[in-house]
């Protein structure tokens, strides 16, 4: 216990001197002494210069040894694969995109995503101690299959994670994307310190991540928060089940009204016509009267999304993340929120998503990390 609390303070202020770590953890000095040595016979601290503290030697300074171990973190989509490699402090050291193509090679295109990470980094597979993937859809613990995502050719097989651990020799974790996003969230965003909120991500495709007394709530085939599939008026709902392999992911009702597509739709029956999402938005903060409009619309259907969730969650906090919020930027969260006030509903806070960088990514070198450091610093 002792190791691992020195670890924990050396990852989160960085290098410290034996005296340091002894006041931070209450130990003696020459316990602290001997949990150094300990450590560092192991391995799994070095040395890295000295810093002054009065009279007397330069006190020696103790950092955790990045080489310990290192992680993967996958982004996948429907257009291909984004991975990272960070060495166990965090520290990102590789990143590589390969395309999706359509034949759907998923153990082929991710081990190539991994490799071109390993390779920018001077490193190799076997240097490797997780790998965490986030997609959309869900993997059902009961049958290892994805479900949620007909639109991710390949990735349907009910031996999928045992293929891709296989391939890339370390133990893998299939994630939802949004979820991972509410951990990014949780660690280093609008959610810290929060036990239960709401992630409401809005792109290309539309989900939520649910998490009560700071555990994610998964639900008995991993499809809890699948909201882009809940039934909204005015939207017709998806068919095909969520077991289907193939074709695009239209989602249901919620989904065909706040996604991207859905916004571009928006924004042509009010008369603009943009190529891009944050093209669509940033036309509509800037044009009053029809992009007044736009925004009024967008924000409505949000809200009502996200009421019938905090009727059935009542969370603490709502945060909202992806492309649509960001480009409606605190306009739209503005207005979402006075759509939501004066319900017969709890009012949660809402917040954008303050997160710099990909949700997606961070999330899984979090939740990566956490594995690997759990394996890497078990001293006894």
């Amino acid at each position: 216990m002792n190791d691992r609390a020195a670890l924990d303070l050396l990852l989160e202020h960085g290098p410290l001197s034996r005296t340091r770590i002894g006041e931070l953890t209450g130990l003696s000095k020459p316990t602290a002494s001997q949990l150094l040595g300990r450590l560092e016979t192991a391995g799994l601290v070095r040395t890295t210069g000295t810093v002054s503290g009065g009279p007397g030697p330069n006190a020696q300074l103790y950092e955790v040894d990045p080489s310990t171990g290192y992680v993967a973190a996958l982004d996948v989509d429907p257009d291909g694969i984004t991975a990272v490699v960070a060495d166990i402090t965090g520290r990102h050291v590789g990143e590589h995109h390969v395309v999706a193509d359509a034949e759907g090679r998923t153990a082929t295109l991710v081990t190539e995503a991994v490799d071109g990470a390993l390779a920018a980094a001077g490193l190799r597979r076997a240097d490797l101690r997780r790998t965490v993937i986030g997609t959309p859809g869900a993997l059902d613990p009961h049958t290892g299959k994805l479900r949620y995502a007909p639109h991710l050719p390949g990735w349907h097989s009910r031996t999928l994670r045992d293929d891709l651990a296989g391939a890339l020799g370390t133990p893998v974790v299939i994630e939802n994307d949004v979820n991972l996003a509410a951990i990014a969230e949780q660690r280093r965003g609008a959610a810290q310190g929060c036990e239960d909120f709401v992630l409401l991500w809005a792109d290309e495709g539309v989900g939520a991540a649910i998490v009560l007394g700071g555990n994610l709530l998964r639900g008995a085939t991993g499809g809890a928060g699948e909201v882009g599939y809940m039934p909204m008026p005015g939207a017709p709902l998806a068919r095909g089940g969520p077991e289907s392999t193939c074709g695009p992911d239209g989602g249901g009702g919620f989904q065909r009204l706040v996604s991207a597509p859905g916004v571009l739709g928006l924004a042509h029956i009010h008369g603009f016509h943009p190529k891009t999402v944050a093209e669509a938005l940033e036309l509509a903060l800037s044009t009053p009267g029809e992009g007044d409009a736009v925004l009024d619309e967008l924000a409505h259907r949000l809200a009502t999304g996200l009421a019938a969730v905090i009727a059935v969650v009542d969370p603490e906090l709502v945060v909202l993340s992806g492309s649509v919020p960001q480009a409606g930027g605190e306009r739209l969260r503005a207005l979402v929120e006075a759509e939501l006030t004066g319900l017969a509903l709890p009012l949660p806070r809402l917040r954008m998503s303050a997160v710099e960088g990909s949700p997606i990514l961070i999330g899984a070198l979090q939740s990566a990390l956490a594995d690997a450091r759990d394996a890497v610093f078990d001293t006894s």
